[in-house]
């Protein structure tokens, strides 16, 4: 897909040639009044102006036949040769086109030239005059044009790779996501599985809630982020889950702050840490334990954290990180944030592991803020 920044429109890029050409004009007739004021003790006011405006606006009217024959003759590779030959024959034609123009608008407003007898007089006058500086004013407009066709497409190389980087991006972050999903379902069909030789009941409800914590995260597929308090209840759904596996072996503590609720957060953060602390802290404990889930906002940044009671880091830190569910969040906050995001896995004081992540706080609201402005 190619994008281009979007040109000017006609009128709007024929004004902002004239501007530039009567700037260019009032800098000459200053540095004339200048001139004037230095060696004279009396400044004309009026011919200086009106001479340089009718010469800048003479090349005014050039300008755009200028521009139509760079457009077609391009001072490009595989054409570069040919086109020098043809804009050093335009640069005097038109030069003298513009000289016509100067002489014709100076003698309706001002009358004759200083000195020149007739039009043709004045004409001969300009030409000769201007011969070496005209063709030079013919090349500076190509030069400008020339800068301004390579910034803008130094602009549209830069916005295309910006897009195809947060293409790139969004498409890992995609891959990452869907990575997750066979996971945690595969995991719980499995418990599903074994929960059915044990307790049918158990298992028809267990599947009832697998339906909607499938029916809440499908909902929500396209959306890398999403509020706290959204996934605070696919978060629930999961847990609904788990908690008729593990029944009172599996309590479950929530300590989030209110102010935190509307930030965004990536979707599915908390289920595979729950998950791991499921599997490595309550699972392997006879008598269950305790997971708590933590979300606060602090100075700018989001915090969130799952703590369990289990035997910590009894298995490898290798290994937990190179597990799906640990490796996957690490290096989606990485995509999401880059440096401005933090992981971090430790044993907790008193027993238990603790996995928590830091990124900047931002809400829905904020980011639309900031791209209207």
């Amino acid at each position: 897909m190619r994008i281009k920044l979007q040109k000017p429109k006609l009128w709007t890029r024929w004004g902002i040639i004239s501007l530039c050409w009567t700037a260019l004009a009032l800098i000459f007739t200053s540095q004339s009044y200048i001139t004037q004021a230095w060696w004279t003790d009396r400044i004309n006011w009026k011919r200086p102006l009106v001479g340089e405006l009718v010469w800048a606006h003479s090349w005014n009217l050039v300008t755009p036949l200028i521009l139509q024959l760079l457009n077609r003759f391009p001072l490009q590779r595989g054409k570069l040769y040919r086109s020098i030959v043809i804009h050093v024959f335009a640069a005097p034609c038109l030069f003298i086109a513009s000289s016509a123009v100067t002489v014709i608008a100076y003698r309706l407003i001002l009358g004759p030239y200083p000195g020149s007898k007739s039009l043709f007089d004045s004409f001969r006058s300009v030409v000769i005059g201007g011969f070496a500086t005209g063709p030079l004013v013919y090349w500076l407009i190509i030069g400008v044009s020339q800068a301004i066709n390579y910034y803008r497409g130094y602009r549209d190389r830069e916005l295309l790779a910006s897009n195809l980087e947060t293409r790139l991006v969004e498409a890992q972050l995609d891959a990452l996501r869907m990575q997750l999903h066979p996971h945690f379902l595969f995991n719980t069909l499995n418990s599903i599985s074994v929960l059915m030789r044990k307790d049918v009941d158990a298992a028809d409800r267990m599947l009832l809630q697998l339906s909607n914590l499938l029916r809440v995260t499908l909902a929500r597929n396209a959306a890398h982020e999403i509020k706290l308090k959204q996934e605070l209840e696919i978060l629930e759904r999961y847990l609904e889950i788990e908690q008729i596996r593990f029944q009172d072996r599996l309590t479950v503590r929530m300590r989030i702050d209110p102010a935190a609720l509307d930030a965004l957060t990536p979707q599915l953060f908390f289920q595979p840490l729950v998950e791991n602390a499921i599997r490595h802290g309550v699972a392997e404990r006879e008598a269950g334990g305790v997971i708590e889930i933590r979300a606060e906002r602090q100075d700018g940044v989001m915090r969130l954290e799952v703590r369990d009671n289990g035997p910590g880091l009894s298995v490898s830190r290798e290994k937990l990180i190179e597990g799906v569910g640990l490796s996957n969040t690490r290096s989606r906050l990485g995509h999401l944030y880059g440096s401005e995001s933090r992981f971090d896995i430790r044993n907790a004081e008193g027993g238990g592991l603790i996995v928590a992540a830091e990124f900047p706080f931002h809400t829905e609201s904020e980011i639309e803020v900031e791209a209207k402005g």
